[in-house]
């Protein structure tokens, strides 16, 4: 406890709890004298999920209060958002009552980094009778700016930009430019446990240069993640890899200004395509990934901006996953005349071209079942059947079929994008896996294997364009995957396939070399 009340976070907590040389001022007990005597339990997702803190004290419960939140704060390092701020408090009703020693638990209730980075929990306290709701902010000085390259020592932006960007003041994420974006629907990273970039670490550009930039930014993936526990893969799940680097390079891209030039104009931000290549397998739980990106166009059109970048994602300083995309910023005209991906013509899936014997596998059922392996679940349920068609689709080789109703207060909508919502184009890229992996499960390829696991195959290249996006009134997701392979390895099965996807009426995803591996882990170790 002393060495949090001399500002030693690190000393106590560990090095993941210091950033560089930046000045540590948020300390315990700044405010009054130190009456924790030592924390029992300290746990992220304790209490009702977002935090809990026992700790004993004696002296004024009043103080423990605060300072059990104040550690918990502390022990989130969120802190390092604003490196020269402060702790905060305040309690929601006196705690009459002479010193005492004794036990508070904190359950936390909130926890956010908008509008500054805050704890709220409600506390039991020894000898008081009634629970006591407690706050503790992290304050920037006052006068001090806490905008790009001011919040924290060293960094252009940080976690508390990323968020004020999903849902918060884009002034204070992007700049003073920026401020007629907030509160309207505008260009936004995701938000939740959707959003998957969380520092710049380095910039070589300037604001309104659209010709070129190259930019480091980071993404540090706790391995409680929930796509981690709601995945089928072995480690990271395929979307995860894709939204991630296109977050960080649409965050920059955005970050120079290409909005800027059409003031007064509702843009709103849809990735068009690109091509990505895993170089090499790497389990990323607890990994903090470097995401290196180069802006490398912007055409400025009327209604409408085109950026094109390339991206390099590394651990350790070893790449592990390379790709090119092309992000669009588009008026509501040119929204509401999107014509898909074929000119505004009808294409059918295959099935409905060519009538075949079907048999279904009955996804939701085995989902069902707590003890079914290789099975995504939770936020990652995104099919319930795959219709197949043995030996049919464009190659021959095997034909899957899927159609799934929207639902208007799926998770996602509230996170993809703030007041903008549409289905992220990752996650309708892994329905389409998840489809293939059904296929191969239920094709027995995992039947000889001991320790069967899936993982995203290395060096083969996958391409997606994207021409419109699912709405929460869009009724229904169809989508199909052509089987165009199955190659047998000494430890598994490779299978690539090419696929769509329709809203209704309209075909508006196409995935060229989709790969999907089940291995077994025992062999492969």
């Amino acid at each position: 406890m002393r060495q949090l009340a001399t500002a030693d976070v690190a000393g106590v907590f560990g090095p993941g709890h210091r950033r560089g040389t930046a000045e540590v001022t948020a300390r315990l007990a700044a405010t009054s004298p130190l009456v924790l005597t030592g924390v029992e339990r300290i746990e992220l997702r304790g209490g009702n999920g977002k935090g809990l803190v026992v700790a004993t004290f004696d002296g004024d419960p009043r103080a423990a209060v605060v300072q059990a939140a104040e550690v918990f704060a502390l022990y989130t390092g969120m802190w390092l958002c604003l490196s020269h701020g402060d702790l905060v408090s305040a309690v929601g009703m006196d705690v009459e009552g002479e010193n005492i020693s004794g036990t508070v638990e904190l359950v936390v209730t909130r926890i956010d980094l908008v509008p500054r980075p805050h704890v709220t929990g409600s506390a039991r306290v020894s000898g008081v009778a009634d629970p006591v709701e407690v706050t503790v902010a992290v304050v920037e000085p006052a006068g001090a700016s806490v905008g790009p390259g001011a919040a924290a020592t060293g960094l252009l932006l940080n976690e508390f930009h990323m968020t004020h960007l999903s849902r918060g003041d884009q002034a204070i994420a992007m700049g003073p430019e920026f401020a007629e974006y907030t509160g309207v629907r505008a260009t936004r990273l995701p938000t939740g446990g959707l959003l998957l970039v969380d520092r710049v670490i380095e910039f070589d550009g300037e604001r309104s240069r659209l010709d070129s930039a190259s930019y480091t930014t980071e993404y540090d993936s706790p391995a409680d993640s929930w796509y981690y526990a709601d995945t089928a893969n072995d480690s990271m799940p395929h979307f995860v890899y894709m939204e991630t680097s296109l977050q960080a390079a649409l965050l920059m891209g955005y970050y120079a200004g290409p909005t800027l030039t059409q003031a007064g104009t509702t843009l709103s931000l849809r990735n068009l395509g690109g091509t990505a290549t895993v170089l090499r397998q790497v389990d990323l739980r607890d990994a903090t990934i470097e995401q290196s990106s180069r802006l490398l166009s912007t055409t400025i059109l009327p209604g409408s901006s085109l950026q094109t970048f390339d991206y390099t994602l590394s651990v350790d300083g070893e790449p592990f996953y390379r790709g090119e995309t092309m992000f669009g910023y588009f008026s509501d005209q040119a929204l509401a005349n999107q014509t898909g991906l074929d000119a505004g013509r009808t294409k059918p899936a295959w099935l409905s071209e060519n009538p075949s014997a079907v048999r279904s596998v009955d996804v939701a059922a085995r989902r069902a079942d707590p003890s079914a392996p290789l099975c995504a679940r939770r936020n990652l349920t995104l099919i319930d059947s795959v219709d197949v068609v043995d030996g049919g689709g464009e190659f021959g080789e095997g034909y899957l079929h899927s159609l799934r109703v929207i639902d208007p207060s799926d998770w996602y909508f509230a996170r993809h994008f703030h007041l903008d919502p549409v289905i992220p184009g990752s996650l309708g890229v892994e329905s389409v896996i998840h489809a293939i992996q059904e296929w191969m499960l239920d094709a027995g390829y995992a039947d000889t294997m001991t320790d069967p696991v899936f993982r995203i195959p290395r060096d083969i290249a996958f391409s997606w364009r994207y021409r419109g996006q699912f709405l929460p009134t869009d009724g229904t997701v169809e989508l199909e995957a052509h089987i165009k392979s199955v190659t047998r390895t000494r430890d598994g099965v490779v299978v690539v396939a090419d696929g769509s996807l329709w809203k209704p009426g309209l075909r508006i995803y196409e995935l060229t070399d989709l790969a999907v591996e089940l291995t077994d882990r025992k062999v492969t170790r």
